[in-house]
């Protein structure tokens, strides 16, 4: 593999032969038709200076990819909501498995009562009486309850269960290859961004470079001062477009710490890293195609999605069909739960069948097989789009390794031609706007570089979340 060119440098021009040393430049003009009184070196804003001295120094800290991939595993809400989900399905299995075991109950009760009744005296002129009466009652129970065979209702719950648990944690697995894609391309960008910041730097400090010799030969004579205004204005533009840099340089590191579900400040910098070639990448798209379906958790889930559903249908249309299940009571019942005289037994076989339900059975037979063709369709879908991306992103990188190869060949010919416009402008046959064009040129031949070397590292990302591959090999940055 080529190794990938992953800094930039723009060439500076040297002093202009027999020129006077770079003296303060004088200040704008009032008018155009008014000249310079008084030389003056060219002065920078006050944000690209501050810029110019403390970026670099504010960016303390540098994060490797793989610590940006680290930190999304333990800090992505997306991850913590896919694991909570898979928790949840893999409580659903163990509910489902309680139906094979005994269900044991108990109960247990007791009452204090009293009453009174009026009684009539025999005795003439006596008063009427009241008796009172106090009541005492306990009362338990423990009951069991053991299903022995129900054609295959529970067990076909139990098996749907295990199969739903299975696909959601292959889709917890697509999560994280997402999260990973994402963090990548973000992480990428920061790069590509920091690049071009770079280009703008060394793009502004050519131009102030040239400014001052321009400046000396206008102040000589040997230039107009057209020229001095020519470069004035592409000093400007250059730093307008250092500010702009600027700003999509932080903006793209506060776009990386959300894929990484981070909450704090973007004073770091990244490592420069080279993405390896993926393994086949080059193969044919067919298999390709194959190896991605084998290994994308998000195709295992359809899979095991449809498995369940199939355990759902077959459980809907026992419906049908009757339960036998063991049953057992002991209960006791008297003033006090010592009294073993009043404990009492019961013991045996209960057979359910509900004989008729108003056709409920066939509905939901019919609604679980339409649920089932549902998730073969999806399936297929599925296959469908696995193949598009894989072939998308396989020519993505195939078309980006040729966009590199090209983009190095503009950035060596805007080079010559940049130097070869110096010199001629050093001679005196050429003009400040033919140097000016070269610039230019030269520094959109040198972010496209940059461009096309970035978006190669994240085609090669795009293909192995394609292909279900989470790791991703990198080569040490130049």
């Amino acid at each position: 593999m080529r190794s990938l060119p992953l800094t930039l440098s723009l060439c500076v021009l040297p002093v202009v032969a027999g020129a006077q040393a770079a003296q303060p430049d004088a200040p704008r003009a009032q008018a155009p038709a008014t000249p310079p009184q008084d030389p003056a070196k060219p002065v920078t804003p006050p944000a690209v200076q501050q810029s110019l001295s403390l970026s670099e120094a504010a960016e303390g800290r540098v994060i490797t990819l793989a610590d940006a991939e680290a930190l999304a595993r333990q800090n992505q809400p997306s991850l913590r909501s896919a694991q909570a989900s898979t928790d949840a399905a893999y409580a659903r299995v163990d509910q489902s498995f309680s139906s094979f075991l005994p269900q044991v109950s108990a109960s247990a009760g007791y009452t204090l009562g009293t009453s009174n009744r009026a009684v009539i005296q025999n005795v003439p002129g006596s008063d009427t009486g009241v008796v009172s009466n106090s009541t005492r009652r306990f009362s338990g129970s423990l009951s069991a309850n053991q299903l022995i065979y129900d054609f295959g209702k529970t067990s076909g719950r139990y098996n749907a269960s295990k199969e739903s648990a299975g696909a959601q944690e292959d889709s917890q697995q697509q999560v994280l290859q997402d999260a990973l894609r994402n963090v990548r391309s973000a992480y990428f960008n920061v790069l590509t961004q920091k690049a071009l910041l770079g280009v703008a730097r060394e793009t502004l400090q050519s131009e102030e470079a040239r400014l001052n010799q321009v400046n000396a030969s206008v102040q000589v004579g040997s230039r107009p001062e057209i020229d001095l205004l020519q470069q004035r204005t592409a000093k400007a533009n250059a730093q307008v477009a250092l500010i702009r840099a600027q700003n999509a340089y932080a903006t793209a590191k506060a776009q990386l710490n959300q894929t990484m579900g981070v909450e704090t400040a973007t004073d770091y910098t990244v490592q420069d890293v080279t993405v390896a070639a993926i393994a086949g990448e080059d193969e044919a798209l067919d298999a390709l195609v194959k190896r991605a379906l084998e290994a994308r958790p998000d195709v295992a889930a359809r899979a095991r999605q449809i498995a369940a559903q199939e355990s759902q249908v077959k459980v809907t249309k026992a419906g049908h069909l009757p339960s036998l299940s063991a049953t057992g009571n002991l209960s006791d019942v008297g003033e006090n739960p010592f009294n073993g005289a009043t404990l009492s037994a019961q013991g045996g076989i209960q057979l359910s069948w509900a004989l008729f339900q108003g056709g409920l059975v066939n509905a939901q037979t019919r609604e679980a097989n339409a649920n089932l063709r549902d998730l073969q369709a999806q399936k297929d879908a599925l296959r469908q789009q696995v193949r598009l991306q894989v072939e998308q992103a396989r020519l993505n990188v195939a078309a980006t390794r040729e966009a590199l190869s090209a983009a190095d060949e503009a950035q060596v010919n805007a080079r010559e031609r940049l130097r070869l416009a110096e010199g001629r402008y050093r001679a005196g046959v050429g003009n400040i706007i033919e140097v000016s064009d070269a610039q230019v040129a030269f520094t959109n031949a040198s972010a496209q570089q940059v461009q096309a070397t970035y978006d190669l590292a994240t085609s090669r990302a795009e293909l192995a979340r394609a292909l279900g591959t989470v790791e991703l090999e990198t080569l040490a940055s130049r």
